[in-house]
């Protein structure tokens, strides 16, 4: 038998059933679904000294198990001297097995780890049923050495998901356990 992640099992033994009950959907197929997750990170200093990249790469690398890609910018902005196709980020998108074992990571131990931590805010919604949240340092990952870190640097990370509102959202990824603060 193949190894099935263990949110992903969660989804759909616990998950779908809760939301149909909370929303009354008709049809399976209606019932939100966490669809990507999206971690970037932009390196503005990259400009001037382009290893940076190289590290930020390597960590969204470590992090997520996947291998991350560089962001170029788009166009030139002279008082940042930044130039058409220059690299000034990374990013790396994952997708089914990958992303269900990163939100099982991210949830029981790298947000644990934050100081001072009592939830994530419930601000981050689109208005689409996507979700942002933004990390201020990535040592809180336990892939990432400490003593290796050559600077302490932040991320953003997207849940994107099928669902049609905010609050669908909201559902969906309190039952697979994102740690919202209450109001």
């Amino acid at each position: 038998m193949a190894y099935i992640p263990r949110l992903k099992e969660e989804y759909k033994s616990r998950v779908i059933s809760a939301l149909t009950e909370e929303f009354g959907y008709k049809n399976v197929m209606q019932v939100p679904k966490l669809e990507k997750i999206v971690i970037s990170k932009g390196v503005g200093a990259a400009v001037s000294d382009k290893k940076l990249i190289d590290y930020a790469v390597e960590e969204l690398t470590k992090i997520t198990g996947q291998k991350a890609v560089a962001t170029i910018s788009k166009k030139d902005v002279a008082s940042f001297k930044l130039r058409k196709g220059m690299p000034i980020g990374a990013k790396v998108t994952l997708r089914g097995e990958r992303m269900y074992e990163f939100l099982d990571r991210l949830v029981t131990s790298s947000l644990p780890r934050v100081r001072d931590f009592s939830g994530i805010k419930a601000t981050g919604f689109d208005g689409r049923g996507n979700y942002n949240l933004g990390v201020l340092e990535q040592i809180i990952f336990p892939e990432i050495d400490i003593d290796k870190v050559n600077k302490i640097s932040g991320m953003d990370i997207t849940f994107v998901t099928s669902a049609a509102t905010d609050k669908e959202a909201k559902s969906l990824l309190t039952e697979l356990g994102l740690p919202f603060k209450k109001n």
